[in-house]
């Protein structure tokens, strides 16, 4: 745990968690009761569900929107994106609901555009060495932001409506501002001000995706990182048929989502250690092979079995999550660091929305028990290829990652 004290005392990395911290909070407490709210103003369940996708629908477009990260500097960008939200989100005071779609489809772009930024722009003002442990932070703090927030989201839309929430949000995103203002970015050379990055305008943003697939350490962990939440779409449309199963109501979706954030807080906390001992490939197979379990244990109809499933999947879940985003900062180039990290976000997070889709076709045809040990089997498949090669590259990366990233 040397290093994760040792990011804490980082300052810059102490400013980016606290920004995450914040800006998260209202994120998550708005990404549940938009649905409510829509729901509440049209009795539409279509309608409710439309606030999800608007809000991932620009996860396609990231490698076009994450080039931005690569034409101008990323600190202001990175405070200019919280400024942005922090003036939009008061339109929802409106409360019409095509106003409300059209803020989060507008909001989901700029979270695109904030992730490429803040991705980029952490790889060169944390040091290389940290940035596992920073990564494996980031997600305790984003997936304990998921199991506190939505609840006080809930709650103050109780007792105030949505408009209240609308405006909690719009305050986190002018606090994380505050906060990423403060940020000292590093050089090469001593100006204090963050340079521009280096590609021309002519640079295609498709330049990311063409580095992924050619870089021997990032291709395998993307497409693994791909199939992965692919399975976990699939795994999340089983849920209410598992607690069906154990003949609880649909509320035990809210103690099996708590389970399974827990998992992730602690695999989180401890993922820097575990990738600097095992390795990208290995902490990602492992990680996976573990979520391979978890969905054998739900197809045995057993309460025990399901919250142990729900914890394995909040440890295993991340590994890869974690794995492939540190790698992305530690072998691109900073030129392209910004449309690359924005290409991986789409090509790990997009197959997600087509395994929920597949998976609610597939729920009304099939018992869910047999469902979730193919898709445990799946999974294990997936896994295999990362557990097969030494990580003694990627070892060699993580003790002298300056190389890998010239930032």
């Amino acid at each position: 745990m040397t290093k994760t004290w040792a990011v804490l005392r980082d300052r810059n990395a102490r400013l980016y968690l606290t920004g995450v911290l914040v800006s998260g909070f209202g994120t998550s407490a708005l990404w549940l009761v938009s649905g409510v709210w829509v729901k509440d103003l049209t009795g539409s369940d279509g309608l409710a569900a439309l606030c999800m996708l608007a809000m991932w629908a620009p996860t396609l477009a990231g490698p076009l929107l994450g080039s931005l990260a690569d034409r101008v500097r990323r600190k202001p960008l990175l405070i200019g994106a919280n400024l942005l939200l922090a003036a939009l989100l008061p339109v929802l005071l409106t409360a019409r609901v095509p106003v409300v779609l059209t803020v989060l489809l507008v909001y989901g772009a700029v979270g695109v555009v904030h992730d490429a930024a803040e991705s980029a722009l952490v790889a060169g003002a944390v040091a290389p060495s940290l940035l596992g442990d920073f990564n494996g932070l980031r997600m305790a703090i984003t997936e304990g932001m998921k199991v506190i927030a939505p609840l006080a989201g809930a709650g103050l839309y109780a007792l105030r409506g949505g408009p209240a929430v609308a405006l909690l949000d719009a305050l986190t995103f002018a606090l994380a501002a505050a906060v990423y203002a403060g940020l000292r970015v590093r050089q090469e050379r001593p100006p204090t001000r963050e340079e521009r990055p280096g590609p021309s305008p002519r640079t295609p943003f498709t330049e990311g995706a063409r580095h992924l697939w050619a870089h021997p350490v990032l291709r395998p962990l993307i497409l693994a990182g791909g199939a992965t939440m692919f399975c976990a779409g699939v795994n999340g449309a089983l849920l209410y048929a598992v607690i069906d199963a154990l003949g609880r109501s649909p509320a035990y979706a809210g103690v099996l989502y708590a389970v399974q954030g827990a998992g992730s807080v602690a695999v989180g906390l401890l993922s820097g250690p575990a990738l600097r001992r095992l390795g990208g490939r290995r902490f990602a197979g492992y990680g996976i092979a573990l979520t391979a379990v978890a969905a054998g244990l739900r197809a045995l109809p057993s309460e025990p079995s399901a919250l142990a499933g729900s914890a394995a999947i909040g440890v295993g879940l991340p590994c890869v999550l974690i794995a492939a985003l540190t790698a992305v900062q530690r072998e691109t180039p900073d030129a392209l660091l910004g449309r690359t990290a924005a290409t991986a976000h789409t090509l790990v997070f997009a197959p997600n929305a087509l395994g929920l889709a597949a998976g609610a076709a597939l729920v009304e045809l099939v018992d869910q028990r047999p469902l979730s040990a193919v898709l445990g089997v799946v999974w294990l498949a997936t896994a295999v290829p990362l557990l097969q090669r030494p990580a003694s590259a990627e070892r060699i990366a993580s003790r002298s990652p300056s190389d890998a990233n010239p930032a």
